[in-house]
């Protein structure tokens, strides 16, 4: 098979075609630089070549959406010291009333338009896709509040409603602006989408309702979006259903294991790499480890991700392990699917 280019190879995948070898990438916080979208871009740019990704995730600090509606951040700007929450923006459940809609190029929002627009020009051509990160509105909510938004979602839906409706309206607002700047797509990451927080009627009503709408924003008009599940005991059936090419989880630790969820459905996984242990895992050890998460999804509709950001404290060697791991790999689990076929048969 001739070599794909990194666009192709990720198209394939998405489609459950044949790939010359299954697409590849990482990713972690960088609080040094993510202050700054234009270094963040170079530093970015510059993993994807190091370590030969197939994609990149933006990543942007994690508190960028609820930082412009008030959430009070510290931040240290060192390697391994990621934004801290300094104080909450909403302390009395009608404060929930005063958010209302902000341009998708205000503040913290801006700079991550910036960070898209860098991405674009320092590539300058080069064809690797990268996909801007994005946050439920609950989980801004949650991120303004902690986990007393579950509490005033339950004693004062109607005030929570209205905060949502203005998060929602910037969130969609940001993503218009990061279409026009070139993302290949969207990684909308939800971390309320689980019983440990709600019910699934309540998801549906403060979660998926709003989901949807920002999903309708890009769906039509990228490639490559991507819906991520945080956490343990996730609604993966519900957000399986979402309108996207690709579903993220911590697959190596959390249900569905690979193999439960491509009974659910047919969406391309990132996946295959329990980030907790690849922090302290033997370089010797990983390949094994993702070969091990490939065969349960099967060779097709796979891309070899972390379930999660993986930890600052992972070693370089282990990245480079993990790369080297996918060459040859589609190959190997493509005989073995088939030889699984085969004893199937035999045994019918």
């Amino acid at each position: 098979m001739e070599k794909m280019t990194k666009k192709e190879r990720v198209i394939a995948a998405i489609n459950k075609e044949e790939v010359d070898r299954i697409p590849f990438s990482i990713w972690y916080h960088l609080p040094k630089v993510d202050q700054d979208p234009v270094q963040l871009a170079e530093v970015q740019i510059k993993q994807a070549h190091l370590y030969d990704l197939d994609f990149i995730k933006m990543m942007p600090f994690g508190n960028y959406s609820a930082h412009d509606f008030g959430l009070s951040c510290t931040f240290f700007c060192t390697e391994t010291e990621p934004v801290f929450e300094r104080k909450f923006a909403i302390n009395d459940p009608k404060e929930w009333t005063e958010l209302k809609a902000l341009p998708g190029c205000f503040g913290s929002h801006g700079k991550q338009l910036q960070l898209a627009r860098e991405f674009k020009k320092q590539l300058n051509g080069e064809e690797i896709p990268y996909v801007q990160t994005i946050f439920s509105p609950l989980t801004t909510a949650k991120k303004l509040a902690g986990t007393r938004v579950f509490d005033d979602m339950r004693s004062h839906p109607e005030y929570l409603h209205q905060a949502l409706r203005a998060i929602t309206d910037t969130t969609i607002d940001f993503i218009k602006l990061n279409i026009e700047a070139g993302v290949a797509g969207f990684f909308l990451a939800t971390q309320c989408a689980t019983t440990d927080y709600m019910t699934e009627a309540e998801y549906e009503e403060f979660g998926k309702k709003y989901d949807i709408e920002v999903i309708n924003a890009y769906k039509d008009k990228t490639y490559f979006n991507i819906v991520h599940l945080h956490g343990d005991n996730t609604m993966f059936e519900m957000i399986a259903d979402y309108p996207v090419q690709c579903i993220n989880w911590h697959d190596r630790w959390a249900k569905p294991t690979m193999a439960d969820a491509r009974k659910l459905t047919d969406k391309c996984f990132l996946g295959g790499i329990n980030e907790r242990w690849l922090s302290e895992a033997k370089p010797e050890e990983i390949k094994e480890h993702i070969k091990a998460g490939v065969l349960a999804a099967g060779p097709k509709g796979i891309m070899v991700t972390p379930g999660c950001v993986a930890e600052l404290s992972t070693p370089a060697v282990n990245f480079y392990a993990a790369r080297t791991a996918v060459e040859g790999l589609y190959e190997e689990t493509i005989k073995a699917d088939e030889s699984n076929k085969e004893k199937e048969l035999s045994l019918a």
